[in-house]
């Protein structure tokens, strides 16, 4: 399969990368094995996106995300993937930047939940932005209340960019359209010039990218090996997910698939 010309270029000089990872896994799920093997020859970041919990009441969809982690403590489950996270990264010789954003499972309309009052700590699903998993977060949907968020969250990537001096913006293309990765591919998207977008892992093991989206962009797709060891090693770290996301404790490895335009 012939490398796009962005990524020939790229693949054969130094120049810094700079990686966008919806949550904290998200990178190294997808990519870990093509950051293994270049983290050694440049300056390789990663900027997390959404790696904040709020305060409860939290919906039904975010406490069965807690009781899929084993715990109940929001606050403490994230300190502990951010930690996760960060020794990943270390290990891998990348490094990391936390842009403390709340994930969708969290996010709230303020200003309604202020009004509602004690209404507001019995029936959650009345202020969150993402009520529910299956009919909010994971078909796509995203908020008009989230416009302001994206916008910042386009600023900061920006001056990351500058800053890191990065040529490649990584972003997932968002196989599975879970609302976060959706915002984070609309944040890379703004870098038309640098942006190569990766496959999200594992929701790629059972369903592809937007065809709509690869042909408007003209995307050319690119695979790269994975050293099965190693990436299971990676992902394995991230203990307080690992569970959730592959509950019969096996995780499927695969090449890691890129799209960039030719």
């Amino acid at each position: 399969m012939p490398v796009p010309p962005r990524l020939e270029k790229s693949l054969n000089t130094n120049t810094p990368w700079l990686f966008l990872s919806p949550h904290l896994d998200d990178a190294v799920l997808s990519c870990a094995a093509l950051m293994d093997s270049y983290a050694a020859r440049r300056n390789i970041s990663v900027a997390t996106l959404f790696t904040e919990a709020e305060l409860p009441p939290h919906t039904r969809a975010t406490r069965a995300f807690l009781g899929q982690c084993s715990g109940d403590d929001a606050f403490a489950l994230f300190e502990d993937r951010r930690s996760e996270d960060r020794d990943v990264l270390a290990e891998l010789g990348v490094s990391h930047r936390h842009l403390g954003a709340s994930d969708a499972l969290f996010r709230q309309r303020r200003r309604l939940k202020a009004a509602l009052g004690p209404l507001g700590r019995t029936l959650p699903e009345l202020f969150h932005l993402y009520p529910t998993y299956r009919f909010d977060i994971a078909l796509g949907r995203i908020s008009r209340a989230d416009r302001s968020l994206i916008e910042h969250l386009r600023n900061n990537v920006s001056q990351l960019v500058d800053q890191t001096e990065a040529e490649l913006l990584f972003c997932p293309v968002g196989v599975g359209r879970h609302v976060d990765h959706l915002i984070t591919r609309i944040v890379g998207s703004e870098f038309p010039e640098k942006v190569v977008y990766y496959s999200d892992f594992p929701y790629n093991q059972f369903v592809g990218p937007e065809s709509a989206f690869l042909q408007k962009h003209q995307l050319v797709t690119w695979t790269w090996d994975v050293d099965p060891v190693r990436k299971h090693h990676y992902i394995s770290q991230y203990a307080s997910q690992a569970p959730a996301l592959f509950p019969n404790g096996d995780i499927p490895i695969a090449h890691e698939t890129y799209f960039a335009a030719p």
